[in-house]
């Protein structure tokens, strides 16, 4: 069993690829939003690539192991160490009862990633052990982790240590804290218009402080908009954002007036207010890894191409990208 000394911040159990099906009935995918770190995490240590894990964001939990196991951690490198000794990252390492690792802040990267050998026990709600917040399910009863708390280690596996995500498969976080994050056009990009898409591609947007796994907030210039967003029938609302409730893609990125708001792993299925551009599932990891104040520049790709991204990074998640140590 895992232990929960400090909880950290909004550490919570997410497993992959989340809760799938549910978004129409008001419930949102969830899971990991770094999932590239994530599955490599649970291949490290012979899991499946979906197993539940812990997510770990800015600040890491401490956490004593009552029993011997395998473990990885992943993601962001928040200078973990057990029993005072730096844990390796993106290594999969014993650990024995009674030794206490301690995950700090993220140094690098926004999320760090815990995969402990079988998956830590959650029941599954919707098909899924997934921490849904602010509905409170998911997870271990719907919340965050909590000092005192006890997780239960599934049993049935004895882990594998030793191994270790090659270089060149491990993501890269920015060293600049500028990130280039794909988007593809729509559902709603006849709303703006020209100098507006220009202006969308050329700014580094700044990722605001009032941001978290519903909406990333965006701070930069004003939007500019076509006529069909200006002389439209009443019904659609009096801003040029403004626009008959809709259905929203995973990623869209949603124009509350003139504020730009990413729809990540717990945002919302449906709303009045346009989407010009849509963050593929590809470039979601890189917004699981930024941090408020950091900056994000848009790259404008075709559906296609962000369909062939996505298949290159899956066919990375996979024991093709771990060696023995």
């Amino acid at each position: 069993m895992l232990e929960v000394i400090k909880p950290g911040l909004e550490t919570s159990i997410q497993d992959y690829p989340g809760r799938i099906g549910y978004w129409n009935q008001g419930f949102p995918p969830s899971g990991p939003m770094d999932s590239w770190s994530f599955r490599l995490a649970n291949i490290l240590v012979g899991n499946d690539l979906g197993a539940p894990g812990l997510e770990a964001q800015y600040m890491g939990p401490t956490i004593r192991f009552t029993t011997d196991t395998v473990i990885a951690l992943t993601g962001a490198d928040m200078v973990s160490k057990l029993d005072g000794q730096v844990a390796p990252l993106w290594e999969s390492f014993e650990v024995k009862s009674g030794q206490l690792l301690s995950m700090g802040p993220a140094v690098k990267g926004a999320r760090g990633y815990l995969a402990v050998a079988g998956g830590i026990e959650a029941p599954l709600w919707l098909g899924s052990a997934s921490t849904f917040h602010k509905a409170a399910v998911g997870g271990v009863d719907g919340h965050a982790i909590k000092a005192g708390q006890t997780l239960i280690i599934k049993e049935g596996l004895t882990g594998k240590s030793g191994y270790r995500v090659k270089q060149s498969k491990r993501p890269h976080f920015s060293d600049n804290k500028e990130w280039k994050v794909e988007a593809v056009k729509g559902p709603n990009d006849d709303w703006i218009d020209e100098s507006g898409h220009t202006r969308f591609m050329k700014t580094k947007w700044k990722l605001s402080a009032r941001s978290d796994r519903t909406g990333y907030r965006l701070e930069g210039p004003d939007w500019t908009f076509t006529e069909k967003a200006i002389d439209k029938l009443p019904e659609n609302g009096d801003f040029p954002s403004n626009i008959i409730d809709q259905g929203y893609p995973l990623g869209a990125i949603n124009l509350g007036g003139q504020t730009p708001i990413i729809l990540v792993n717990d945002g919302p299925s449906m709303g009045g207010f346009i989407c010009p551009y849509t963050v593929p599932s590809v470039g979601f990891w890189k917004l699981g890894q930024s941090k408020p104040n950091e900056t994000l520049q848009f790259e404008v790709i075709g559906v296609e191409e962000a369909q062939k991204r996505r298949r290159d990074l899956d066919s990375i998640c996979s024991s093709e990208s771990i060696e023995k140590l």
